[in-house]
């Protein structure tokens, strides 16, 4: 589910779309988007699992402070997907 039409934010439809890549698979998301939003915007709630248990994990806070959402992006960095903007062609894989 998308958010289309905000009070405060109006008309987000012209907003220009992206590719971007989780696990390997291709999305659809907006310039704006961080990896979060576009991953919820496509039914993605599990972004990586836990090192101990094995269960998914995803958004909690959705401000960066739980480390929850944690990516890795182009096979190197590890990002929090709740602050990290999407760009065209970002390569995202679960950890």
């Amino acid at each position: 589910m998308r958010v289309k039409h905000h009070p405060v934010l109006k008309d987000l439809e012209n907003q220009r779309e992206v590719t971007i890549y989780f696990n390997d698979k291709a999305y659809k998301a907006y310039e704006g988007d961080t990896i979060a939003s576009a991953m919820m915007a496509e039914g993605i709630k599990t972004l990586r699992h836990h090192e101990v248990s094995g269960k998914g994990r995803g958004i909690y806070c959705n401000i960066g402070h739980c480390f929850e959402c944690r990516v890795q992006l182009n096979e190197k960095k590890v990002a929090r997907a709740c602050l990290t903007s999407v760009s065209e062609g970002m390569r995202i894989h679960s950890l």
